[in-house]
């Protein structure tokens, strides 16, 4: 029987398959002996595979931590990977496309466009290009103020090559770090790289069009010099406005609500200034929502606090950039909603505009798919993993699907089913949200009208 040709395959699962693709042939290369330590630990195919995938989908979960698998050619390859999974393979084969001043075929320009993530292809090639450029300057300005501790701290050759290390995956918010199995948890106290790294998982996580819009309004202010400084934040668009406020509150308030319960804790951060309880409880907001670094151990935060970092992590950053989750508009759109609800208002509304039904909708479906994967996954989680703890298993199954990277310590514990089963859960978490949505988007409306019916809910 023939196979049908790639031409012939949906959006989604062109989308899809660059995202195996480049799974698979990452974790066929970390899985080579020229890229491990000679005394290294001893690993299997699905080790790396795992980690591939963690990588790709800009997690953060291993089963063996990175400094410890991979040499440096090992972990030059972790940075391409997770490089590639922050931007995406199908945007990065457009960007070299066009910097070859090759032409793009139309079902190439969707495919393009659907990955981004854009509702039009209006100026494509320019926002893509623009994505690039910031990702670069970002990362490189990271890079080298990251170094200022880096190099003393561990010599000009491995100085440099860490903060590269960490400036790429902080950005990507994929969570990895080439140091050991504690995280960050060695610069607890260093507000360099406490604040450089959570700062880079916000610019990675905002998304791109958030970018482009900040950067044009700030060139139309700084030509047009309005007399009103509050005119530049009026110019934003709602997407962006959107994404800032609720970034905003999502950050202000998982900072003071992690302090609170954990200030006590002589575990956590009893024993620190007031400044640096701050600072910790900061960091940890950051990175809950979609980064996976960690300057604390999570089995030593109360469960009160790890609970909030599991509603933390299902939020996630903002759509079309390197963040997971529901994203922050999902959550946002969903609290306007309610908040219509008790105010007896028929339309959802944001900033004296009507947010479309349709979107509405599409906010509803994306959550009951999340969930509907995120229940499933655990389930089986529990029926696979019967010996372990089931908050640190739904921990650990929030952390994947929401590609955040976090974990009770409880990776390298599980059996070979559970990882496949949570390799599935970042593979969806990555992939399934943005495929799911485009077939929302793209699929045709029916206009066919039935007569109305009243059903009591709650």
């Amino acid at each position: 029987m023939r196979l049908p040709s790639i031409r012939t395959w949906t959006v989604t699962q062109k989308l899809s398959l660059s995202f195996a693709s480049v799974i698979i042939i990452g974790s066929i290369l970390l899985s080579l002996p020229i890229m491990h330590y000679p005394n290294g630990p001893e690993t299997h195919y699905l080790d790396h595979l795992f980690n591939t995938v963690s990588m790709v989908c800009v997690t953060g979960l291993s089963v063996v931590p990175v400094s410890e698998a991979y040499n440096g050619l090992g972990q030059l390859v972790a940075i391409c990977l997770m490089q590639i999974g922050g931007l995406g393979l199908v945007s990065l084969i457009a960007f070299s496309t066009y910097a070859l001043q090759r032409k793009m075929d139309l079902s190439g320009h969707t495919l393009l466009q659907s990955a981004l993530n854009r509702n039009d292809s209006k100026n494509l090639k320019d926002f893509l290009f623009f994505a690039y450029k910031i990702t670069f300057i970002i990362e490189v300005i990271a890079f080298l103020i990251i170094a200022i501790d880096f190099v003393p701290r561990f010599g000009i050759k491995h100085g440099l090559f860490n903060s590269l290390f960490l400036a790429v995956s902080a950005y990507c918010n994929a969570g990895f770090d080439n140091f050991n199995s504690s995280s960050l948890q060695d610069f607890v106290l260093n507000p360099l790289i406490n604040f450089v790294v959570a700062f880079l998982i916000i610019f990675g996580g905002i998304g791109f069009a958030v970018w482009h819009d900040l950067v044009d309004n700030l060139k139309r202010f700084f030509i047009e010099k309005p007399k009103r400084h509050g005119l530049f934040y009026r110019k934003l668009s709602n997407q962006t406005k959107l994404v800032l406020q609720t970034t905003a509150i999502i950050l202000f308030a998982g900072t003071l609500v992690t302090w609170f319960l954990e200030k006590d804790n002589p575990k956590t951060i009893a024993n620190y200034t007031f400044i640096q309880q701050l600072m910790v409880s900061f960091f940890q907001t950051v990175t809950m929502r979609t980064a996976g670094f960690a300057t604390l151990s999570y089995l030593d935060t109360l469960a009160p606090t790890n609970f909030l970092y599991m509603i933390q992590m299902i939020i996630g950053g903002g759509p079309g950039g390197t963040a997971g989750g529901v994203k922050v508009t999902t959550v946002a759109i969903t609290l306007l909603l309610l908040k219509a609800e008790l105010s007896g208002q028929s339309e959802v509304t944001f900033h004296n505009r009507i947010i479309a039904s349709r979107t509405v909708k599409q906010t509803m479906s994306v959550l009951i798919f999340f969930f509907s994967v995120l229940i499933t996954g655990y389930i089986f989680l529990l029926g696979v993993e019967p010996h372990l703890d089931p908050v640190a298993l739904l921990f650990e199954a929030v952390s994947a699907i929401d590609t955040v990277g976090v974990t009770m310590d409880l990776t390298p514990k599980l059996s070979t089913p559970g990882r496949i089963i949570i390799m599935l859960l970042m593979f969806i978490g990555r992939v399934g949200p943005i495929t799911f949505l485009l077939s929302l988007i793209q699929r045709k409306e029916k206009t066919i009208r039935y007569a109305t019916t009243d059903i009591l809910v709650g």
